[in-house]
Order: C-alpha cells, then structure tokens, then sequence
C-alpha cells in the first residue's frame, strides 16, 4: 500500500542501506543508491514501491556479482549460474548482467583469453582439456577457438613434463617413459605430441645423447 515518505533514515546495522518509511511507519528498505531520488514529501503508489524495491534487489544482485568478481573472473554463464541459486528473477538478473558487460566486469572473450595464458604459465595441459574446462565455464565455441588460435600443445607438453621429468630423473628410461608419459596423458595430450615430447625430456635429464649422435 502507498502512501507519503515522512522520513528517510540510514539503517543502524548498515549505513549503506535506507529505511523508507511512508506515512510515520516504516515501509521498506533499499540501497542508498536507489533511495537517491527520493524526497521527503514524495506520494509512492504502489507500483512505484515495487518498481523501488526491484531497483533494490537489482542493486543487491550487482554488488554481489563484483565480490564474486572480485575473487576471480567469470564467464558469463557461470555468473549466472551463481546468481541463479539465489533464486533472482530474470528481470533483475538480465540487468545485471547487461550492467556488468557496460562497465567490463565481465567479457566472455577476455576471460577465455586469460584462462588459457594461466594455464599454460602455471598448469598447462592440452588445447582439448582446455576446450572441455571453458566449455564447463559455458564459453561459447567461436570464443574457445578464438583463444586456442595460437596454442602449442607441444610447447605446452614439454613445459608441463619438465615437473614430471625431474620426479622421475633417477628412474630407468622404461620406467621414466612411462612415468613422465602417464602424466601427460592425464593433461589431455594426445600419443603423437607425448612421445616425442618425453624423448626430449629424457635426453635432456639423462644425458644419454648417444642415440641422438648415431642417427647423423
């Protein structure tokens, strides 16, 4: 029901918000930023009223997007997923996502991007487990393709076996192919880059190049 604002007041619990009250009794609260606009004085009608209390939890959407931002990026679809659970309607979740995109908080292409360069600086595995991590992330397939244009998975192998290669650099070489080729595998390459990738690796932590120099 509407009625007259009489007082506008910051509640004692957090300053952030405004307690609205209309006719002497209290109404609803909001968020600074929605309570702007509002004067003492001013009729609200009902629709009004709602419309001030979807503004609320719109804003209440947004700033809970940025913390979860603020942790670590996001793609679009796994924002949205998290926000979902918190049982948003879509007419203020559509919004929020469309506010986020305005201000760069959130870029699908840019996050992609991102992923694969932390993977291949800290974790790297194989272009194919890194399709299948950002499509679990809800990227599209025209962006994953976008961000894979320039991966190396042979590059990206012999960066990821050189942890493996040290473990295993006192083994024999059956048990060191075996070894430093399983982790691989486990990273989503495929026999064709790991094989010669462990070859490499194994010259390089044996020493044994003598195989190398029988073949010129």
């Amino acid at each position: 029901m509407g009625g007259m604002i009489t007082a506008l007041k910051l509640q004692k619990k957090n300053s952030r918000r405004i307690n609205v009250y209309l006719d002497d009794e209290f109404g609803f609260g909001v968020a600074r930023v929605v309570a702007a606009g509002l004067k003492l004085g001013q009729q609200l009608d009902d629709d009004a009223i709602s419309e001030l209390k979807r503004k609320d939890a719109e804003e209440e959407a947004y700033q809970r997007a940025l913390r979860l931002i603020a942790r670590r990026p996001h793609a679009e679809r796994e924002l949205r997923r998290k926000l979902q659970r918190k049982q948003l309607d879509q007419s203020v979740l559509d919004p929020v996502i469309e506010r986020l995109k305005d201000h760069d908080w959130l870029d699908d292409a840019a996050f992609a991007a991102a992923w694969v360069e932390n993977r291949r600086v800290f974790r790297p595995r194989s272009a194919r487990a890194l399709r299948s991590e950002l499509r679990g992330k809800g990227i599209s397939r025209e962006i994953i393709e976008e961000a894979l244009a320039d991966y190396d998975d042979a590059s990206a192998a012999y960066d990821a076996g050189q942890k493996a290669a040290r473990r295993w650099s006192q083994a024999e070489r059956d048990v060191f192919f075996k070894k430093v080729g399983s982790y691989l595998a486990r990273r989503g390459f495929a026999y064709a880059t790991i094989a010669p990738v462990v070859e490499r690796l194994w010259l390089e932590t044996s020493g044994d190049d003598e195989e190398s120099e029988d073949d010129q």
